[in-house]
């Protein structure tokens, strides 16, 4: 099936390079070989030891577009890519793809900088997938959202995929790109980290468990996020109400891993708005963030999303028909302006509250989206 991004990356081939980054197996070599059509000629994989001398040989196809696979795997390629870029025949496109934050492995070197769009893609969702039935959303919720297991069907199938998958991130991409000697106590890491998603997560508490410093887990934390195996979200301040502003929350790519249902569902939540966001962020230009509101009193709203700096998007999850929490509540009322939404796992009640608040099961926001 043609990805969401596609459109996009036909257009900004026209223009500049582009770099589609995202988890591994999300679908970027797919995105590619839909753009290079029926002859897939300029695909290189730098994972491939007879396409990785082409590249480093320049022997490249006869082909408008090339596409470079998992090259930041290459100290130099940025460098390598700008000499490229700069010398490029007229009309030649290059799109670049990878399972990591490629705007963050530099490694040195001159800048790309004015000569990339940078685009992320993610998991399958309800508006990707074109349709909301309760038995799709509930195939969504317990499969993930990367295409293998989801198109799979089979939930064993999708487990153990999911096992796999962990696996080879730690040994294979965290092994190629960061400097880390203990990569089991990182895959221990992976396996503690779902059973804590939706609270403020205790680095302190972390790091007594695993009898490694703060420090340590904090650096660890970072690789998975520039490697796409989570994401942390930040809380929402504002002098209009007394939040608190330090912990973070963490959501992961593979909303499977998380086995308690209510908890997965708001991880599922999580994934869909920070989707959006930087949907919103790297093909429209707008500054859009995806946090989290918890104030010094208890209150907590699950989601915040704010778009140059101003919120825009409250959202709520429950598992099943509740009435409007009464944080939600507040929150609207402070900012009244702002679209505020209570969404349910397995609610069918769906109506606007006094308040504004509406109140629908999960679907009926998901489909707006992206």
């Amino acid at each position: 099936m043609d990805r969401y991004l596609e459109p996009q990356v036909r257009r900004d081939l026209k223009r500049k390079m582009v770099f589609v980054g995202g988890p591994r197996q999300v679908g970027k070599t797919t995105l590619a070989r839909n753009i290079l059509g029926k002859s897939a000629a300029g695909l290189l994989n730098w994972d491939v030891a007879a396409e990785r001398d082409l590249i480093l040989r320049q022997a490249f196809p006869k082909a408008r577009l090339w596409v470079f696979d998992e090259v930041h795997k290459y100290r130099k390629w940025r460098n390598y890519l700008k000499g490229l870029y700069d010398a490029r025949a007229p009309g030649q496109q290059i799109l670049v793809t990878g399972s990591a934050r490629l705007d963050y492995y530099r490694f040195g070197g001159d800048s790309l900088q004015g000569r990339y769009h940078y685009l992320r893609l993610h998991p399958f969702s309800v508006a990707e997938l074109g349709s909301d039935s309760a038995a799709d959303f509930a195939a969504l919720l317990n499969l993930g959202g990367f295409p293998e297991p989801f198109l799979g069907g089979s939930q064993t199938e999708a487990r153990r995929w999911s096992n796999d998958y962990r696996s080879r991130l730690v040994r294979e991409d965290l092994a190629n790109l960061e400097r880390v000697q203990d990569l089991g106590s990182i895959e221990l890491l992976m396996t503690r980290l779902p059973e804590l998603v939706g609270s403020p997560l205790s680095i302190n508490g972390i790091a007594e468990q695993m009898q490694v410093s703060h420090k340590t887990i904090g650096k660890w934390l970072a690789v998975l996020e520039r490697l796409y195996a989570i994401f942390t979200v930040a809380p929402f301040g504002s002098p209009r109400i007394k939040a608190l502003r330090k912990a973070r929350k963490h959501y992961h790519l593979d909303w499977s891993l998380v086995t308690e249902a209510p908890i997965r569902f708001e991880n599922l939540v999580a994934c869909h708005l920070m989707k959006w966001a930087n949907f919103r962020e790297d093909a429209e230009g707008h500054r859009t963030e995806l946090r989290y509101f918890r104030d010094i009193e208890g209150r907590e709203v699950d989601f915040v999303v704010v778009e140059n700096a101003k919120p825009v998007l409250f959202v709520e999850c429950k598992s099943s028909d509740r009435d409007v929490s009464p944080a939600l509540r507040y929150l609207k009322a402070r900012f009244p302006g702002t679209d505020a939404w209570q969404v349910s796992a397995g609610g069918f009640k769906d109506y606007v509250s006094r308040e504004g608040v509406r109140v629908a099961p999960a679907v009926a926001l998901l489909k707006t989206l992206i």
